[in-house]
């Protein structure tokens, strides 16, 4: 996959609509944030630390996916991206340090770009009580947005982190922000959580 790396960092220019989480029935979706993204990730590194932090605090679940490519790797994925999988137990399909998974989080592996198709994200998130997700990591484009269109059609409140996501490009970045913001999700960053989160102390 491309290896350079962007991301955005203020959500308002890409607001249509607000609303604040409910932490009490939100869970945070941490997104491939693993060694085979590391250069993709690094701008984002930081807001995603404070975002997963944030959740915590506020007593927001967090679950991390990791995505890891069959053996043989056939079908779209292998075709689109040839030469270029994520094998297990490598580096590459490790979640990075920063990630900040804690013993207990919910890590799901995945072999697609949604981290609802073939994982039981869905059913773990409906045992928890979970209503709303907060999606962060990489790709912003791909498995990001694919989550957070599935989310959305399966009945979740999405909110769509602008500055804990990252991609290989601005313009990706932005693309996906402003489709996000038009039919699928509530942009947010790190400011806009803690703020909501506060006011629901």
């Amino acid at each position: 996959m491309p290896r350079p790396a962007a991301s955005a960092s203020s959500y308002t220019r890409y607001e249509t609509r607000r609303r604040d989480p409910n932490p009490r029935a939100a869970a945070l979706l941490v997104i491939d944030v693993q060694g085979h993204f590391a250069s993709i990730a690094a701008p984002a590194m930081p807001a995603i630390s404070a975002t997963v932090e944030l959740c915590r605090a506020a007593g927001a679940p967090v679950v991390y996916t990791r995505h890891v490519d069959p053996v043989p790797c056939k079908g779209p994925l292998a075709e689109w991206w040839p030469g270029d999988q994520i094998a297990a137990g490598t580096p590459a399909a490790e979640l990075l340090p920063g990630a900040g998974q804690r013993e207990g989080d919910l890590v799901l592996e995945k072999r697609t770009y949604s981290a609802f198709a073939g994982t039981g994200l869905e059913e773990a998130l409906r045992g928890m009580g979970v209503e709303e997700v907060i999606v962060t990591g990489v790709m912003t484009n791909l498995c990001c947005e694919t989550t957070a269109r599935d989310a959305f059609v399966r009945g979740f409140r999405v909110f769509f982190s602008a500055d804990a996501t990252a991609t290989a490009s601005q313009d990706l970045q932005e693309a996906t922000l402003v489709n996000m913001a038009y039919g699928f999700a509530y942009i947010v960053d790190c400011k806009r959580l803690e703020t909501a989160f506060g006011k629901a102390k």
